[in-house]
């Protein structure tokens, strides 16, 4: 009987995830600006998961906390708020130049397609039909590339008054990180505080290290790419640069993602230049597979490649390359999450 109960109970917990979804005019305007109040929140306890950790170290090797907090808060945002300070105007100034040059690169860009289309001229047509199609999304993918990341930039610059207060928000939960940690454990339930608790120490486990790994793999690979960049004078180093670190948070496809602007903007000076930008993308690649993953990540995730790559397939359908960054974490939450309910129903068996 148990069995008919819970199909019963998921069969109804459908139905009303369906009505829920059919409403979402009703709910979905509210709950944008519920997760714009919280967004800040979010991010200061996303940064206070990053940085508790050291400071716990630091506190065990008898350093005070309060201390600790300081020093590293201070390490933290102030690297950050310099790192802003010196590469944001240039940042800018390479957004600016590049919006400023696309009619040309646009022009460029339309003549290597008439090549393609000239030679591919005695194709079969329902090939040249898929030529065609494809060469026509390729290109509005590249003319909207642009408009995207200064939308994204404009929204940064016109949330700074709430991304000031991001700091202060990490300092306090880093401050009062016990104090949060005791009324989460009082609010939750008993019968699911010791379940709860086992959870989210196994999910910290398996992700906590992988996060913050990648993270710092991600801010080294974007910094030797556009100082690479820099120095073999290809254009916009810093915002190519910028756009390889922040794509190599995907496993496997991350590399050709970020690759591909940068092989672009090549393309527009010479094919040396285009050899020399693939070189660098290797070379850095290689760096990050052999030296830089193993001793900073590891095998902390402890899964089989397919599955990784079914869940970045899954994760660009659903969600693009947002998608794709989230599909990773997501997908160590769900092992962690089916192994505890595997355990939950077999102590239930056997009960």
């Amino acid at each position: 009987m148990k069995w008919y109960y819970r199909l019963g109970f998921l069969l109804l917990l459908l139905i009303t995830l369906y009505v829920f979804i059919k409403i979402r005019f009703v709910w979905l305007p509210i709950l944008k600006v519920i997760i714009f109040i919280l967004l800040p929140f979010m991010i200061g306890g996303f940064i206070t998961y990053l940085l508790h950790p050291i400071v716990e170290k630091l506190h065990e090797k008898g350093l005070h906390r309060g201390l600790s907090i300081f020093l590293i808060y201070v390490l933290f945002f102030g690297g950050i708020g310099t790192l802003l300070y010196k590469g944001l105007p240039a940042f800018i100034t390479q957004l600016r130049d590049l919006s400023e040059n696309a009619p040309v690169f646009a022009e460029q860009y339309r003549s290597w397609i008439t090549k393609i289309q000239e030679h591919t001229a005695a194709w079969p047509d329902g090939l040249q039909g898929k030529m065609n199609d494809g060469i026509d999304a390729f290109e509005q993918k590249i003319d909207t590339l642009l408009t995207v990341l200064i939308e994204l930039l404009l929204k940064f610059l016109n949330s700074a008054l709430i991304i000031m207060i991001i700091p202060f928000i990490a300092f306090y939960m880093l401050k009062d990180f016990p104090l949060i940690k005791k009324t989460v454990w009082y609010l939750t339930p008993r019968s699911f505080r010791t379940k709860g608790s086992q959870f989210l120490k196994d999910v910290d486990k398996s992700l906590g290290s992988y996060i913050r790994g990648q993270l710092l793999i991600c801010v080294i690979i974007g910094g030797v790419s556009a100082f690479m960049f820099w120095i073999f004078h290809l254009k916009y180093p810093l915002l190519l640069g910028f756009i390889v670190g922040a794509t190599d948070v995907i496993p496997y496809f991350g590399p050709f993602i970020g690759a591909a602007p940068a092989v672009i903007i090549a393309a527009t000076t010479s094919v040396k230049l285009v050899i020399i930008t693939i070189v660098i993308i290797f070379v850095v690649q290689f760096l990050e597979g052999n030296i830089l993953s193993p001793y900073i990540v590891g095998k902390s995730l402890h899964m089989h490649p397919l599955l990784i790559m079914l869940a970045l397939s899954a994760g660009g359908e659903i969600g693009g390359i947002l998608g794709m960054i989230l599909a990773v974490p997501a997908l160590v939450v769900a092992k962690v999450a089916i192994k505890h309910l595997k355990d939950y129903l077999i102590l239930d068996k056997t009960k």
